[in-house]
């Protein structure tokens, strides 16, 4: 076991720019970023031009920082679209701030067959290319539609092994799926993970609290990951962009503190 790398995802902190989620991180003592929103929008590639100029200019600042780029996070859907061409402005920037990933989410909502062949020849063509023009960065698969779902989580890494997973276990878990039972399926192909936490409201619904202060099951899911020989990625993903009401990220971050480190981390 090698202990986990703490992270936070930017959709908690999207108004502002790179240079302050560097600062915000070094404050908490984080070591890792997932940039999702920059600069009050969620067009990354955007925003880092008009911060950094160009891909080097990205690389430069980063150089100087003590922290890493765990991934760059895309609106691409994998299930919904004919190919994965829209990633492409994310490419570059995602070399140069060395990201190991970027991120797509599944969509769809019922899986078939041949969705899953359809999404493992994509990955297929994906690899290809990435092959050919030497890339380093490679694609995860959030569990955010579909994959939220444990049947068709496990149908679809069975089916395409290669599959590189973003496990959002807040959703699976919401979805009803224990934590145990789902890791001991797919803990091969997950790469990074988010984790948050929400409460039941008096309608029955679930609502985000800080950190702690809800009834995700924390310490199980850190007991189950403390047999992971692998670094793995757990991130907080602060939902604030999506949900202004929610304190600011660096209140969540505060509050995880304790919450994500409990046990053996």
């Amino acid at each position: 076991m090698r202990g986990l790398e703490y992270c936070f995802s930017t959709l908690g902190c999207s108004d502002l720019n790179l240079h302050q989620v560097a600062d915000l991180a070094k404050r908490n003592g984080i070591e890792a970023v997932e940039l999702r929103g920059l600069s009050g929008t969620l067009d990354l590639p955007a925003a880092l031009a008009a911060e950094f100029g160009k891909p080097s200019g990205l690389a430069a600042f980063l150089s100087r920082q003590k922290i890493r780029v765990a991934a760059l996070n895309t609106s691409v859907r994998l299930f919904d679209g004919p190919d994965l061409s829209p990633i492409e402005p994310f490419i570059a920037w995602a070399e140069a701030a060395g990201a190991g990933y970027l991120r797509v989410f599944d969509g769809g909502s019922r899986l078939s067959k041949a969705g899953m062949v359809q999404a493992g020849d994509m990955l297929d063509a994906w690899q290809a290319m990435r092959q050919s023009r030497g890339l380093k960065v490679d694609l995860m698969i959030e569990t955010h539609d579909a994959l939220a779902d444990f049947e068709q989580l496990v149908a679809f890494v069975e089916q395409v092994p290669a599959a590189r997973i973003l496990w959002d276990t807040h959703h699976t878990w919401a979805k009803g799926s224990g934590a145990e039972a789902l890791w001991g399926r797919i803990a091969a192909s997950v790469v990074h993970l988010h984790v948050k936490d929400s409460a039941l409201d008096g309608d029955g619904r679930r609502h985000y609290v800080l950190p702690g202060q809800g009834d995700f099951p924390m310490a199980g899911l850190m007991s189950l990951l403390s047999s992971d020989e692998r670094r793995l990625p757990i991130s907080l993903e602060w939902e604030r962009h999506w949900h202004p009401e929610l304190p600011p990220l660096e209140d969540a971050l505060t509050a995880a503190s304790g919450w994500w480190r409990q046990g053996v981390f």
